[in-house]
This record gives structure tokens, sequence and C-alpha cells, in this order.
């Protein structure tokens, strides 16, 4: 049967998601509130369960304007299921969402040491000239 892909986290879900961010230095100081809203407030989410426990063992995100962007954020899969295909799951049901199959460009932006994997998905390091430029609040 496999594990399932869902678009819409439960209560339930959205705790094991918080578990997942907690673990991780980059979403560790995430609070469940913060987390809700942003589910809420993103153009599509994709959770996959396991198919032994129903348990959530990844995630992905991502915002878009559904023709010409979309990024792709917070892409996590649970420690003891990683290099199982998981994460690849996640970013193929990403793009391939109704919502984002036609969009133009499908971005996102990781560690160096992940340029590898994203390249095998389909992902390019060239960007014609265009670099990420951020304002923290």
């Amino acid at each position: 049967m496999g594990n399932s892909v869902i678009e819409i986290l439960s209560d339930q879900q959205v705790g094991e998601l918080y578990e997942l961010f907690s673990k991780e230095w980059w979403t560790r100081n995430r609070k469940r509130e913060e987390i809700e809203v942003m589910i809420e407030n993103s153009t599509v989410t994709v959770g996959i369960l396991s198919e032994e426990t129903g348990e959530l063992i990844g995630f992905g995100r991502a915002i878009s304007d559904k023709i010409f962007r979309a990024f792709i954020f917070d892409v996590i899969v649970r420690d003891s299921f990683r290099d199982k295909g998981i994460g690849q799951l996640v970013v193929q049901a990403l793009c391939q969402h109704p919502d984002l199959h036609h969009t133009e460009r499908i971005e996102l932006y990781c560690p160096e040491r992940l340029i590898p994997y994203y390249e095998k998905l389909g992902f390019s390091t060239e960007v014609n000239g265009s670099c990420l430029m951020r304002k923290i609040k």
C-alpha cells in the first residue's frame, strides 16, 4: 500500500509536525501557534504518513501565485525515515500538486550539502544572476 500523502493536517498531526520541527536547528524555535498560522497561510502543504503507524514522517509546504512562481519551504523528514525516499515524495507531491503543476518556476533554498540531492529532483543552482536576499525583523 505504501505511505499516505495528505494535504490537510489534523490537530494531532500538527502536534507531530511541531515535534519534528523541535528537533532541527532551523525550525526548533517555532511555537505551535506559529506553525498553525504557517500552515493556514501556505498555498500547498503536504504531509507523509507512515503506512505502519500512521504518524507524520515527512512534511513540506509551498507559497505561490499559482502561475509564475512558487517557493518550497520546510521540507522535513523524521530521522528514522531518512534515506527512504520520503523527502523525494514530499517534493514530488508539492511540484505535482494541481495548484503548482503549471507554475513557471518552483524554487527553494537549502544548505549547500543538499544541492546534489535537489539537483537529482530537477532543481538547479543556475538562477540567471539572481541571488537570495533577506530582511530580518
